[in-house]
């Protein structure tokens, strides 16, 4: 058995600010992508890729998730630092992922620093953009994972669901905060003093957020210290036994884990086109449909583009962020033993028949898929960027679920296995209760403490529970979201090499015109999303044999 000393609490006087604390490094995650998901595409296009070449580019993000969250969550699972098992690696590749966000917004200034010549700042700063993307893609992959187990380790069986609630606002305010100062002409309203475009400065404030709240989230958060795991995980050490015991638990998956893990991967094949190609498809829509001429021939292409792009997703993530609060009242719980506040007399009629009605989460899982398929199968016929919009609207209470449901029942059943079901977690005594009792007008501290065992907290506790394979659990969670990710971008290197096999006519001002892919075709962007469309089919039958188990 492992040995631990101490018990996780969260600072904060309520439930909910304890949530938002143990949650809020989602924030700056989100915040990081959403500033590369609108603007890194037309970037790279704007510096002479063609979108062929750029789709390449995106293979950072599934190799990255790939190699590297599998690997931290289980080399952090068996972490004996003082400072817990996941804090370090979520400061530690918070910082790294902020430097080198700022070396992509200020390529071209550093490389012209030590270049002269003009060609060759053309090569090496399309090459520092590219390493720049993978850096960031691999070192915010580590604050991922570890952000993730670090939840599923803190909290309760009963409260993984609302954790995992919780993650999905907050990636909400993330993404919207992205989106808003995308929309908004940073330059002329800050000036230049954080640079003289709109994505140097986002990626100035990009750096600034995550750091920020990887801090907060560190700093109220306080993890059981590991001070020995059971001798054999020390027969050998290393990579191959990290990758081989990784392998091993895939082989050896639970059936209701596998089957979770089934549903993302067919889901995953959908979004990954959507989450980093629907703001260039909206921008690309517009210039060629709308824009009115003195825009098509704007200095800042790349700025008008994502300026369109954002707009569109600010509603977007308006209704994500709602959705976040909303869809959990309106959706059964997975685990039914979860505390339940009974309602006043006068309404108990009327609770009692909304819940009977209430859908599971399951079901609503199912529908998000077969909502999201719907939208995108009329992605091709989008002739307006303002139908483009609402078709990526649509699509906001699909990714809630999405991005909910998958951590919320993985939550549940890595507790279960490694909890006994749930049972681990019991009241500590009168003065220190479970979230679900605190603001119930019973009187608390203003720490959630949780019962990992008999011993009294600050003592040294030898149990298994807490999640302790949280890690490697979520690891090949991603492992099963990555794949799909390398199969969506061979599907769209394939489309775009078809469809659109030149340059940027819209961002590549300095390419020839000879250079330019032609427009009178449809949208490789739009293709790539019609075929997500299909995958989505596929996740809703993944989705209901796992229903069935």
């Amino acid at each position: 058995m492992s040995r631990w000393l101490g018990q996780p609490s969260i600072k904060g006087s309520s439930e909910a600010s304890r949530m938002a604390l143990l949650t809020l490094s989602t924030i700056g995650i989100t915040f990081v992508w959403g500033i590369e998901q609108t603007y890194c595409t037309p970037y790279l296009l704007s510096l002479g890729l063609t979108k062929s070449k750029t789709s390449l580019v995106w293979i950072a993000g599934p190799l990255s998730g790939l190699i590297v969250q599998p690997i931290v969550g289980t080399v952090a699972d068996k972490s004996t630092s003082k400072w817990g098992r996941r804090r370090p690696f979520i400061l530690t590749g918070a910082v790294i992922s902020s430097l080198f966000l700022l070396l992509l917004g200020f390529t071209e200034d550093i490389v012209g620093f030590f270049v002269e010549d003009r060609q060759s700042v053309q090569h090496f700063t399309i090459f520092a953009a590219v390493f720049a993307i993978y850096a960031v893609d691999f070192s915010i992959n580590v604050v991922m994972s570890a952000a993730r187990s670090l939840v599923v380790d803190t909290l309760p069986i009963e409260k993984q669901q609302t954790g995992s609630a919780w993650g999905s606002r907050m990636s909400a305010i993330g993404h919207g905060i992205a989106f808003a100062m995308g929309a908004i002409d940073l330059p002329a309203l800050l000036g230049p003093s954080l640079g003289e475009t709109q994505f140097k400065q986002l990626t100035v404030l990009a750096a600034l957020g995550l750091v920020g709240t990887c801090g907060l989230t560190c700093w109220a958060v306080t993890e059981r210290v590991l001070l020995s795991t059971p001798s054999k995980s020390h027969e050998d050490g290393g990579l191959y036994h990290v990758a081989s015991h990784i392998w091993s638990t895939i082989l050896h998956l639970p059936p209701r884990i596998r089957a979770i893990c089934m549903a993302q991967f067919w889901a995953w094949i959908g979004w990954f086109p959507f989450l980093f190609y629907s703001t260039t498809w909206i921008g690309e829509t517009y210039f060629r449909y709308d824009a009115p001429h003195d825009a098509k021939q704007s200095k800042d292409a790349l700025g008008e583009v994502g300026r369109v792009g954002s707009q569109a997703f600010i509603i977007y993530s308006l209704i994500t962020f709602f959705g976040s609060w909303f869809l959990p009242l309106v959706i059964k719980s997975p685990d039914d033993r979860s505390y339940t506040q009974r309602p006043p007399e006068s309404l108990k009629g009327i609770v009692e028949n909304f819940n009977k009605y209430k859908p599971d989460l399951l079901t609503a899982w199912m529908w998000a898929h077969a909502t999201f398929a719907t939208a995108m199968f009329f992605a091709p016929f989008a002739r307006s960027f303002r139908f483009a919009a609402v078709l990526v609207c649509i699509c906001g209470l699909p990714w809630n679920i999405a991005s909910w449901a998958p951590h919320a029942f993985l939550g549940m059943e890595v507790n279960r296995l490694s909890g006994g079901d749930g049972g681990a977690y019991r009241r500590l005594s009168n003065a220190s209760l479970e979230m679900a009792d605190m603001d119930d007008g019973v009187p608390s501290t203003s720490l959630l403490h949780l019962d990992h065992g008999p011993d009294a907290p600050h003592t040294i506790v030898k149990t298994s529970s807490g999640g302790e394979p949280s890690g490697v659990y979520f690891g090949i969670l991603n492992i099963y979201t990555t794949i799909p990710q390398f199969i969506g971008t061979i599907i769209s290197t394939v489309v775009f090499s078809i469809l659109e096999p030149g340059k940027s006519p819209e961002l590549a001002h300095s390419a020839h015109p000879d250079e330019h892919h032609k427009t009178d075709g449809p949208n490789g962007v739009s293709v790539c999303l019609f075929i997500g469309a299909l995958s989505a089919i596929g996740a809703v039958f993944a989705t209901k044999k796992l229903k069935a188990m």
